[in-house]
């Protein structure tokens, strides 16, 4: 009976935990609607943005813009690394922060890399063996476009000094609910269009040239790293709902299994206490 009651306490158990991860599901599930509906509506203005930017970077002049396209002898680099908050995400950290490891380790091996975290989670592991330029990530308390801003315009400011000559995001894009893609994006200096894209355009500027490229570099690149916070706020939802959902299927699984070892082992009792009484009674009659 001893053994019974272990079996009934571990059920309570994992009935208990069922709830929970349940209802971590449906809060992620929540959450990622909305998530998912911001990121896909942003995408196309954020990326054609991008597009029209790089366009016109073949065509800037220093004093216009073109600080921010000057490709650089690479010394020190950022890597700002997006990550979460809150774990019990699947791989989600886990597989940022490998990537992050790996750059780090062979392609800006001879070189000064600093990390700049979005993320409490990215900041706890790397903080350990790398050097952190910054922990932002009290941005996920209070997620706007205005306080994104403040980090874009910091992260200008130190390639402009020469504090850094390039930097590079590194996140979760997502693509579904189950899939989330490891996104490898350079924020500065400013790429250059392919050679294969028609970089001879004629633009015709109203006003000039100079105040719509001076208005349209700071605001595409405040919403290229809005952009890519707000993609792996989605991937992060996402990764939570399917991990929590599968750790539901693992918990009643094993509810099932131990109910059944159960029953198997409340018969086996009952069958031996029926044979103590029978085999009394023949005594009895003996």
């Amino acid at each position: 009976m001893e053994n019974l009651k272990e079996i009934r306490n571990r059920i309570a158990s994992i009935g208990s935990t069922m709830q929970i991860t349940n209802a971590m599901k449906m809060v992620s599930a929540s959450k990622l609607k909305r998530a998912q509906d911001t990121i896909v509506k942003m995408r196309p203005y954020a990326n054609k943005l991008t597009e029209l930017l790089q366009s016109l970077s073949a065509t800037l002049d220093s004093d216009v813009g073109g600080a921010f396209t000057l490709q650089k002898e690479i010394n020190k680099v950022l890597i700002v690394v997006i990550t979460s908050d809150r774990g019990l995400c699947g791989a989600f950290n886990s597989s940022i922060i490998k990537h992050t490891s790996h750059l780090i380790e062979t392609k800006y091996s001879d070189k000064e890399v600093s990390i700049l975290s979005i993320g409490k989670k990215g900041f706890d592991i790397l903080s350990k063996d790398q050097t952190i330029y910054k922990n932002e990530s009290e941005l996920f308390d209070n997620l706007s476009f205005e306080n994104v801003a403040l980090t874009a315009d910091d992260l200008m400011e130190q390639f402009l000094d020469g504090t850094f000559d390039k930097i590079e995001l590194v996140y979760n894009s997502f693509k579904n609910a189950a899939t989330q893609i490891i996104t490898e994006e350079q924020f500065l200096p400013i790429l250059q269009p392919d050679s294969d894209d028609n970089t001879n355009t004629d633009y015709i500027f109203e006003p000039s040239k100079e105040a719509i490229v001076k208005g349209l570099i700071p605001k595409s690149l405040k919403m290229q790293l809005y952009k890519a916070i707000r993609d792996s706020s989605a991937s992060e939802h996402g990764a939570r709902m399917t991990a929590m959902h599968k750790a539901t299927d693992n918990a009643t699984e094993l509810r099932d299994e131990l109910l059944l070892q159960y029953n198997k082992a409340r018969q086996s009792a009952i069958t031996n206490e029926i044979l103590e009484i029978v085999g009394g009674a023949e005594a009895l009659k003996g």
